[in-house]
């Protein structure tokens, strides 16, 4: 499958393309089935770091990974429902409809920093902190608007620390399941060539060798 790789997501051909791809049939299918994987990592017992009983949950690799596959139009419709069927089938507390605001735009934004991209170990890092960030302060907001009774900032100082514990494992686990997974996903047709592998790193671009006749000067 030939498809185009973008530095970044600032052009009308990649928004052009990432409609397209929000219409495909497979795309929808591969969105429905990482709706029941959230649905089903959600069962999972979360990981808890440290004293203060941090968890780390697993249902953000099945929305990066389906940001990646499916991109940024894709992620809101996939964060819309995903969110929605994820309540419903594991109820935690009081419904809260400004969580599926937030679990939209995180999607969104897993998108913009991996679908049709060359997926480095910093891309993932970048996408896990801009995600964490939106956790601290919008999670903060929908807490403090609909259930606690502490003030807002004391919610964001709280979140904050969290999902900065949080940030380092989260990457490193992202890192691996795209590690494994990319290869799988580019023979499926899912990814580029390009993005068939995860790259530890951005290679800089190489000037061209020049020619004998250049590399002296005239006399």
């Amino acid at each position: 499958m030939s498809q185009t790789l973008y530095k970044t997501p600032f052009s009308r051909a990649y928004w052009k393309d990432a409609v397209a791809d929000s219409k495909k049939l497979r795309t929808l299918i591969f969105s429905a089935l990482m709706v029941a994987a959230c649905v089903a990592l959600g069962r999972i017992p979360s990981i808890v770091v440290g004293a203060g009983g941090i968890k780390i949950s697993w249902g953000f690799l099945g929305r990066a990974l389906c940001a990646l596959v499916g991109g940024p139009v894709n992620a809101l419709l996939f964060g819309f429902v995903e969110d929605t069927v994820g309540y419903f089938m594991n109820p935690d507390g009081g419904y809260n409809p400004f969580y599926i605001f937030t679990t939209m735009l995180g999607v969104f934004t897993y998108a913009l920093f991996l679908y049709r991209a060359e997926v480095t170990v910093l891309r993932v890092f970048l996408a896990k902190l801009f995600t964490n960030i939106q956790n601290v302060f919008l999670q903060s907001l929908g807490s403090y608007l609909w259930y606690s009774s502490k003030g807002y900032w004391v919610l964001v100082g709280e979140r904050a620390i969290k999902n900065a514990v949080m940030l380092p494992i989260q990457t490193i686990m992202l890192v691996a399941l795209f590690a494994a997974l990319l290869p799988i996903l580019h023979r499926m047709g899912f990814l580029p060539n390009q993005a068939g592998r995860l790259k530890l790193w951005k290679r800089p671009e190489r000037f061209p060798k020049q020619a004998p006749n250049e590399e002296k000067s005239a006399p």
